[in-house]
């Protein structure tokens, strides 16, 4: 079920992707435990690893998982909170940081912070910063406890946008992580090299 749900949204991306040719679609997965990938296009995904290190955006930790987008131009800063399947709380927060925050050599970056209620189980489980952005959304995550997650798609005003990428997050709340098969069903059109190239040197 989990699966379908995933692809669902996912398939929604191609949609979008579609209306928008002139934009270069890129997929970003991300889970609690610092696995990700970037994929450009319909090449294949790249590691994304995430590590733990200081957020210099509002009220960070001195820890928190980090993965350093490499370089996207003009990233929107804010925060995203994830709320709870069927209850109105705060499970998550993904952070976005442009470059250059709190220093000149700050990559861009994402930033997961995760609730610690039951135990520090995972990487990003530290708590939440103790202050915000004021560009924040809220969007529900989509599935059980234990299995759930969100796919994130921002417009040009909300955190993680960035100008000329359509960019799609998919972020893995809990244990598990959604299935190549459910994320190779985003058609991303274009090539990867421009794509890559186009989002590293464009500042």
């Amino acid at each position: 079920m989990r699966t379908f749900v995933y692809s669902a949204l996912l398939a929604l991306g191609l949609a979008a992707s579609a209306s928008a040719a002139a934009i270069t679609p890129v997929l970003i997965t991300i889970d609690e435990n610092g696995n990700g990938t970037i994929q450009f296009s319909t090449a294949p995904a790249n590691p994304l690893p995430g590590v733990m290190q200081a957020d210099p955006g509002p009220g960070g930790l001195a820890s928190a998982l980090t993965y350093n987008l490499q370089g996207p131009p003009g990233l929107i800063a804010g925060d995203v909170f994830m709320s709870e399947p069927g209850v109105d709380a705060l499970s998550d927060i993904i952070r976005f940081n442009p470059a250059g925050t709190g220093n000149t050599d700050y990559a861009a970056s994402l930033v997961f912070y995760s609730d610690n209620g039951d135990g520090v189980d995972a990487l990003a489980d530290t708590g939440f910063p103790t202050s915000l952005y004021t560009n924040r959304v809220t969007i529900p995550e989509v599935g059980p406890e234990g299995a759930n997650g969100a796919v994130y798609t921002p417009n040009s005003d909300q955190p993680g946008y960035v100008p000329g990428f359509l960019v799609t997050y998919a972020i893995t709340s809990d244990s598990e992580v959604p299935e190549p098969a459910s994320i190779s069903l985003i058609a991303l059109a274009g090539g990867v090299l421009l794509a890559g190239k186009r989002w590293m040197k464009r500042a």
